[in-house]
């Protein structure tokens, strides 16, 4: 089973590129929607949380803008952050493994596989990249995204050019979804695998 790592800095288009993968029926694992679910979902992690970052967690329920603002800018207190959510990731991630055992290929959606220093672990690493006004505009269309957030975000993201360096490929996600799907096309070529369509 061939272990593909899909990543890139905020706003490159990762989850536009990861449901074209999925429709040609390559499972992907989408680590942000597993952190989504076991932050609104696992009460132990939530109690976790909130013991750890006070004024997070409200009657059972995290706010994420809250959360967002006590770990932005603080390596410390994202690592303390990690630590609680990771192996609940950790546990989400081995059951996908076994669920598609029969897979080819298995795809994982990681934004910060980089930053991690989980790269290792996967036999090839996609990139998806845009132009940086492109990725900017994309960004500061989300709810809630100000300029002085995603400079935050983006100063603890590696660079897209050093992303760009590590990666087996790279998909260039600034112009039509037509040229992106191509990409992708060609990428499943090249890796041997049958498109099911």
């Amino acid at each position: 089973m061939m272990r593909i790592a899909l990543t890139g800095s905020i706003a490159m288009g990762k989850s536009t590129v990861a449901a074209m993968f999925e429709a040609a029926g390559i499972p992907v694992f989408d680590a942000d929607r597993v952190v989504h679910r076991v932050q609104t979902d696992d009460q132990d992690v939530i109690a976790a949380i909130g013991q750890r970052f006070p004024g997070t967690v409200s009657d059972g329920r995290l706010d994420r803008d809250a959360l967002r603002t006590a770990v932005l800018g603080s390596p410390a207190s994202l690592a303390a952050l990690e630590a609680i959510v990771h192996p609940a990731v950790a546990n989400a991630r081995a059951k996908f493994i076994a669920e598609h055992r029969g897979s080819p290929a298995l795809m994982f959606d990681i934004p910060l596989l980089f930053e991690t220093g989980g790269a290792d672990a996967f036999d090839k690493v996609i990139v998806v990249s845009a132009p940086a006004d492109v990725q900017r505009q994309r960004a500061l269309a989300r709810s809630g995204m100000t300029a002085d957030k995603l400079d935050a975000i983006i100063a603890r993201q590696m660079p897209d050019a050093e992303k760009r360096r590590r990666a087996d490929f790279i998909i260039e996600n600034g112009g039509d979804l037509s040229t992106t799907q191509a990409q992708v096309d060609a990428i499943i070529a090249c890796l041997g695998l049958s498109p099911r369509r």
